[in-house]
């Protein structure tokens, strides 16, 4: 299964757009897509992902920009491919990094003024490429663990986004709140203290 099917899918997202000149546009994505593919492959190595990457790009290229100059469509289309790379390593590091930030509660500590983030950060970055059985149970807990996330108070959840999914530090994190960096590493432990047992009682053990 190559990046054709993107071709059809781009035939129907334009029905009824205007276009500059949407012969200019179609001659453009055929002849990019190939090349396109190979460079999200090697980018992500995994050719599902590479392939979503790239019939993406190709139909947000054709709605968003479709009008634009046949000059200014490698460019744009290679920025909106970066970005969807980019996006996708950090829905990767996110689901690695919660996944690694709740099983360090297994033997931690109780200090409500420790950000268990300082810790993850000492031992460098997580591994994003596990093996394919891996990913899809991180994707699963990832998916209870927006759950759980949902239900706790909303400063708990709104200082654990900030820290763990905006990846702002702790004293822009306070600054944002408009609280101490103590309540903001307080917040991120008790959520993540909440969210720990949230998963075991589900049975899930990380």
């Amino acid at each position: 299964m190559m990046v054709t099917s993107a071709a059809q899918q781009l035939q129907e997202a334009s029905e009824g757009t205007h276009l500059a000149s949407r012969s200019e546009l179609e001659a453009f994505l055929k002849g990019v897509e190939r090349r396109a593919f190979k460079q999200a492959m090697f980018a992500v190595r995994d050719e599902e992902a590479a392939l979503d990457i790239v019939q993406d790009a190709m139909l947000r290229l054709a709605e968003k920009y479709g009008h634009r100059p046949a000059a200014e469509l490698p460019l744009l289309f290679h920025r909106i491919v970066q970005n969807a790379v980019r996006d996708w390593f950090r829905r990767q590091k996110v689901r690695s990094l919660w996944t690694t930030l709740l099983s360090s509660l297994s033997g931690g500590s109780d200090d409500e003024d420790r950000d268990p983030l300082d810790t993850l950060e000492a031992a460098g970055p997580p591994n994003v490429h596990g093996a394919p059985a891996e990913q899809f149970e991180q994707s699963q807990v990832l998916e209870i663990i927006e759950q759980e996330l949902a239900r706790l108070p909303e400063r708990q959840r709104q200082a654990f986004i900030m820290r763990y999914w905006e990846e702002l530090d702790v004293a822009e994190t306070a600054k944002v709140m408009g609280c101490s960096e103590g309540s903001v590493k307080t917040h991120c432990s008790r959520a993540t203290h909440a969210l720990a047992l949230a998963l075991k009682a589900r049975g899930i053990t990380l």
